[in-house]
């Protein structure tokens, strides 16, 4: 039996989620170097989302995980965390993001998308993609990129 695609999988969450941010990128790094990055979501997080200050995880080895985000203004709320090799969801009651990683060749299969919560923030987050959703997911791709050939 074939491993599951975490990014066909999580693509069909950002459809259902109707994400207004949804990449895909190719890193020529191997799949257990980039997934050691964006598994590390207390050390890494900050590093690669611009907006989060902290990211709390508590220690364990569960895949269900309650976390707490300070953002760059020191606000701070809960989010749910699904963790497993590949596969990274992340909700709180205003934020969904998700990234997914498949191992592709010698390289890794990169995905991430986020979405608020809120139908009523729908109109503003298609002005968010228009303006700075390809700037930021590039920048995501790149710094994840950065990071991992540090390891």
């Amino acid at each position: 039996m074939n491993a599951p695609d975490t990014v066909a999988r999580l693509r069909v969450v950002a459809a259902g989620l109707r994400a207004p941010l949804y990449a895909e990128a190719r890193i020529a790094l191997p799949f257990d170097q980039v997934w050691a990055v964006i598994a590390d979501l207390e050390g890494e997080l900050p590093h690669l989302i611009s907006f989060v200050r902290e990211f709390k995880v508590p220690p364990g080895d569960s895949e269900r995980k309650a976390a707490q985000a300070v953002d760059v203004l020191g606000l701070r709320g809960p989010f749910d965390v699904r963790l497993s090799p590949g596969w990274c969801l992340m909700q709180s009651r205003l934020v969904t993001m998700g990234m997914a990683a498949t191992p592709d060749g010698t390289g890794t299969r990169l995905a991430v998308c986020g979405a608020a919560r809120p139908a009523a923030l729908g109109p503003v987050q298609h002005v968010y993609r228009r303006l700075l959703g390809e700037r930021r997911t590039h920048a995501f791709f790149r710094e994840v990129e950065r990071r991992a050939t540090l390891r």
